[in-house]
């Protein structure tokens, strides 16, 4: 295999994502040389985490500047990731960027724009849609693009979460100026619309949908607040929200190569309101030979249905799981791998190709694919709002 020791990768943004990049890539020996945020928040994750660069009161210019950054990681909120990306793909450096992309389609756009100009030679830019580094997805992939699952005749599924169920729940994602119009589906839904487009081979041609908001008004404090922190009701004001709670899709798939998955029918239920759901990811595939169902919450295993014989269930290291997935999976059988590990293995398969080694196709998601998703999101938000069907418009990328 080969070593990634030589690069260097930078991080702009200090928030909950942050320090999973930072765990995952030095699990691969990459080095993290640089930290970007405010001037508290940097400096203090500096310290903790032994990252010798700091660069406060937000200077990503400065860190993209640096000759000891070789990749930019950018996790900090939707509405900056467009800027920052140009800034580090003009320095000369790749980046990884968090999901989604930008905030509408005319900036990711830009982005798309950008990598060609620079042609094969020049910066890549990947976006973090880690979910296909779950074994199990990778497996399910090679199950359908196989023909295993036979036809496929429909999909279903939910993203469920209720970290956002309280009133008193704050994050900068409800408001649509900071994190985009689409909140629910575009913070975890379009993870569960990466990973079925990926695991069918097919792109959703159109999509029906309905979003709702059951707060209709919500608690903030005054101040600062970190994802998933405790608040005291005291101390909040009200505000109007302007972002849905949950949704339900109705996905009409385009073709694949294989053509094992074409024009597949799908529905989805995103919440962040679900109580007792704390990151379910929940996927089920169901062709004329068998069907296959996952759910994050159980990383490791995958149910394969039959009619006329015994169901499965598959274990990641054990039997059942392809040759092809071992390069994406290091630990033995009954020894769990989780949401850390889909993160290692993503960035282990950029860096890869960034040393030399470039399958075709990538598996991670490309600056197409996370300018395509934004332009589903535009296309779902049509959709809610004249209650009808509606195509993905233009060519993808």
């Amino acid at each position: 295999m080969t070593p990634l020791h030589p690069f260097r990768a930078g991080i702009i943004g200090t928030g909950f994502i942050a320090p999973v990049h930072v765990e995952a890539l030095r699990r691969l020996g990459v080095q993290v040389t640089a930290i970007c945020g405010s001037t508290a928040s940097a400096g203090a994750m500096a310290e903790s985490l032994g990252i010798p660069e700091v660069y406060g009161d937000y200077d990503y210019a400065a860190l993209c500047r640096s000759p000891r950054v070789d990749v930019v990681h950018i996790t900090s909120p939707n509405k900056v990731h467009v800027e920052q990306a140009l800034v580090a793909l003009a320095a000369g450096k790749h980046v990884v960027c968090e999901k989604p992309l930008g905030m509408n389609s005319r900036e990711t756009a830009r982005l798309v724009r950008a990598v060609r100009r620079a042609g094969p030679s020049g910066p890549l830019l990947a976006v973090n849609y880690m979910c296909r580094f779950f074994p199990a997805v990778l497996q399910m992939r090679a199950m359908v693009q196989r023909g295993d699952l036979g036809r496929i005749i429909h999909v279903q599924g939910h993203f469920f979460q209720d970290w956002l169920l309280h009133d008193t729940d704050f994050n900068w994602r409800i408001q649509a100026d900071e994190g985009g119009k689409l909140r629910a589906v575009g913070d975890i839904g379009t993870h569960w619309l990466d990973t079925v487009s990926f695991v069918l081979g097919s792109p959703v041609s159109s999509v029906f949908a309905a979003l709702e908001t059951f707060h209709q008004t919500r608690l903030r404090p005054t101040g600062p607040v970190k994802t998933f922190a405790a608040v005291d009701r005291s101390t909040l004001v009200p505000y109007a929200v302007d972002t849905e709670d949950f949704a339900s899709l109705l996905l009409k798939f385009g073709k694949s190569e294989h053509g094992f998955s074409d024009g597949v029918h799908a529905n989805v239920a995103v919440s962040q309101v679900a109580a007792g759901w704390k990151c379910s990811l929940a996927v089920g595939i169901y062709g004329t030979k068998a069907s296959v169902r996952w759910d994050l919450q159980q990383p490791n295993e995958i149910h394969v249905g039959h009619r006329d014989q015994p169901n499965q269930l598959l274990q990641r290291g054990t039997a059942g799981f392809d040759t092809d997935v071992s390069g994406f999976t290091d630990y033995p059988g009954g020894h769990p791998e989780g949401f850390p590990d889909s993160h290692k293995m993503h960035y282990r398969a950029i860096y890869q190709y960034l040393a030399g080694q470039r399958p075709a196709p990538v598996p991670f998601a490309t600056v197409e694919d996370g300018h395509d998703e934004v332009r589903l999101c535009e296309a779902i938000l049509r959709s809610a709002r004249s209650h009808r069907w509606v195509s993905i418009r233009g060519p993808r990328g």
